[in-house]
C-alpha cells in the first residue's frame, strides 16, 4: 500500500478546511434572532454582525423609517483612491430596492480597506432623497466606526445616520465624505 505523499496530504487539508469554512456558523451571530431586514442572504449577515458587535444599534432599526445595507465596500488610495459597493434599501423590514456606492478621496490617504456600511434613514424625507437618485454625502458627514462603539448620542445629519464596520484592511482614512449614491427601486 503506498503511503500518501506531503502534497497529498496537505491537500486534503486545504480542501476540508475549504469545505467546512463556509458551513454557515458564525460565533459572533447571536442565536436564531429575526433580522431587522428581509433581504438576502448578506445582508442579513451583516446586519447580525453589526448588532453582535453594537447591540445599541437596535434602537437605530427599530425607529428609522428606512436603511441601506453595504455587505462589503471595498476602497483604496494613494493619495488618490476610490470605492465601490453594492447594497439594498429596506423601508421596514421589507426591501425596496437596490443601490450602489461610489466613494471617491482626494488628500492624505493610503492602502486598502473593505468596511460594510449602514445607511438610516430618519423619515420618509430622507428616505425620498435618497431614492431620487444621485445622493452625496457632503463634506461635513461622518460615520460612526462600529470597533469604537455607538455613543448615546450618536444622532443624524440632514436626516441620515451612518455606521461603519471594517472587515479588513488598513487605511488610513475614514470620512464618508465624498460618497455618492444611485438607487434602483425593485
Amino acid at each position: 500500500m503506498n503511503k500518501p505523499s506531503c502534497l497529498s496530504l496537505a491537500l486534503c487539508a486545504v480542501m476540508t478546511a475549504s469545505a467546512c469554512g463556509g458551513a454557515g456558523w458564525n460565533p459572533k451571530q447571536p442565536p436564531s434572532q429575526a433580522s431587522p431586514v428581509a433581504g438576502s442572504s448578506k445582508a442579513q449577515a451583516t446586519v447580525a454582525r453589526f448588532l453582535a458587535e453594537e447591540p445599541k444599534l437596535k434602537r437605530y432599526f427599530d425607529s428609522a423609517y428606512g436603511v441601506a445595507v453595504f455587505p462589503t465596500v471595498g476602497k483604496g488610495s494613494m493619495g488618490l483612491g476610490g470605492g465601490y459597493g453594492e447594497g439594498e434599501v429596506f423601508l421596514g423590514q421589507r426591501r425596496v430596492g437596490t443601490t450602489t456606492l461610489l466613494h471617491i478621496t482626494a488628500g492624505l490617504a493610503l492602502g486598502g480597506q473593505a468596511y460594510s456600511e449602514l445607511v438610516f434613514f430618519r423619515d420618509e424625507a430622507a428616505l425620498r432623497r435618497f431614492q431620487a437618485g444621485n445622493f452625496e454625502l457632503g463634506a461635513q458627514a461622518s460615520a460612526v466606526a462600529v470597533e469604537a462603539g455607538v455613543s448615546s448620542d450618536a444622532a443624524y445629519d440632514d436626516g441620515v445616520a451612518v455606521f461603519t464596520m471594517t472587515r479588513g484592511g488598513l487605511m488610513y482614512e475614514a470620512a464618508v465624505a465624498g460618497q455618492k449614491f444611485s438607487y434602483r427601486a425593485l
